[in-house]
């Protein structure tokens, strides 16, 4: 049977973790890639349900994006100043 290459660009710290995670269940990315390709064929489909957001949840994404970013760069710190804190405000929330 002939083989052809893919070709993926990845993040480095998402590839190494990535392969660390499928190292530990005794698998390389290229035995990832290939039971995805299987399961496409096989399933005729996606894998995995792929919605677009509504504009709620992009507007949720984004401020996630825009707050991480912020947190690494040093202009926001953390909504909460303990997990007491956080669980305080969650339970006045019910």
């Amino acid at each position: 049977m002939a083989t052809s290459m893919l070709h993926v660009r990845l993040d480095d710290e998402l590839k190494s973790k990535a392969t660390d995670a499928l190292a530990a269940m005794g698998l390389s990315a290229s035995d990832a890639v290939r039971m995805l390709f299987h399961r496409i064929v096989a399933e005729q489909a996606f894998p995995l349900e792929l919605k677009v957001p509504n504009a709620e949840t992009r507007a949720a994404m984004e401020e996630a994006r825009q707050f991480m970013e912020d947190m690494k760069a040093g202009r926001a710190q953390p909504r909460f100043g303990s997990v007491e804190d956080m669980i305080a405000s969650l339970e006045r929330g019910k």
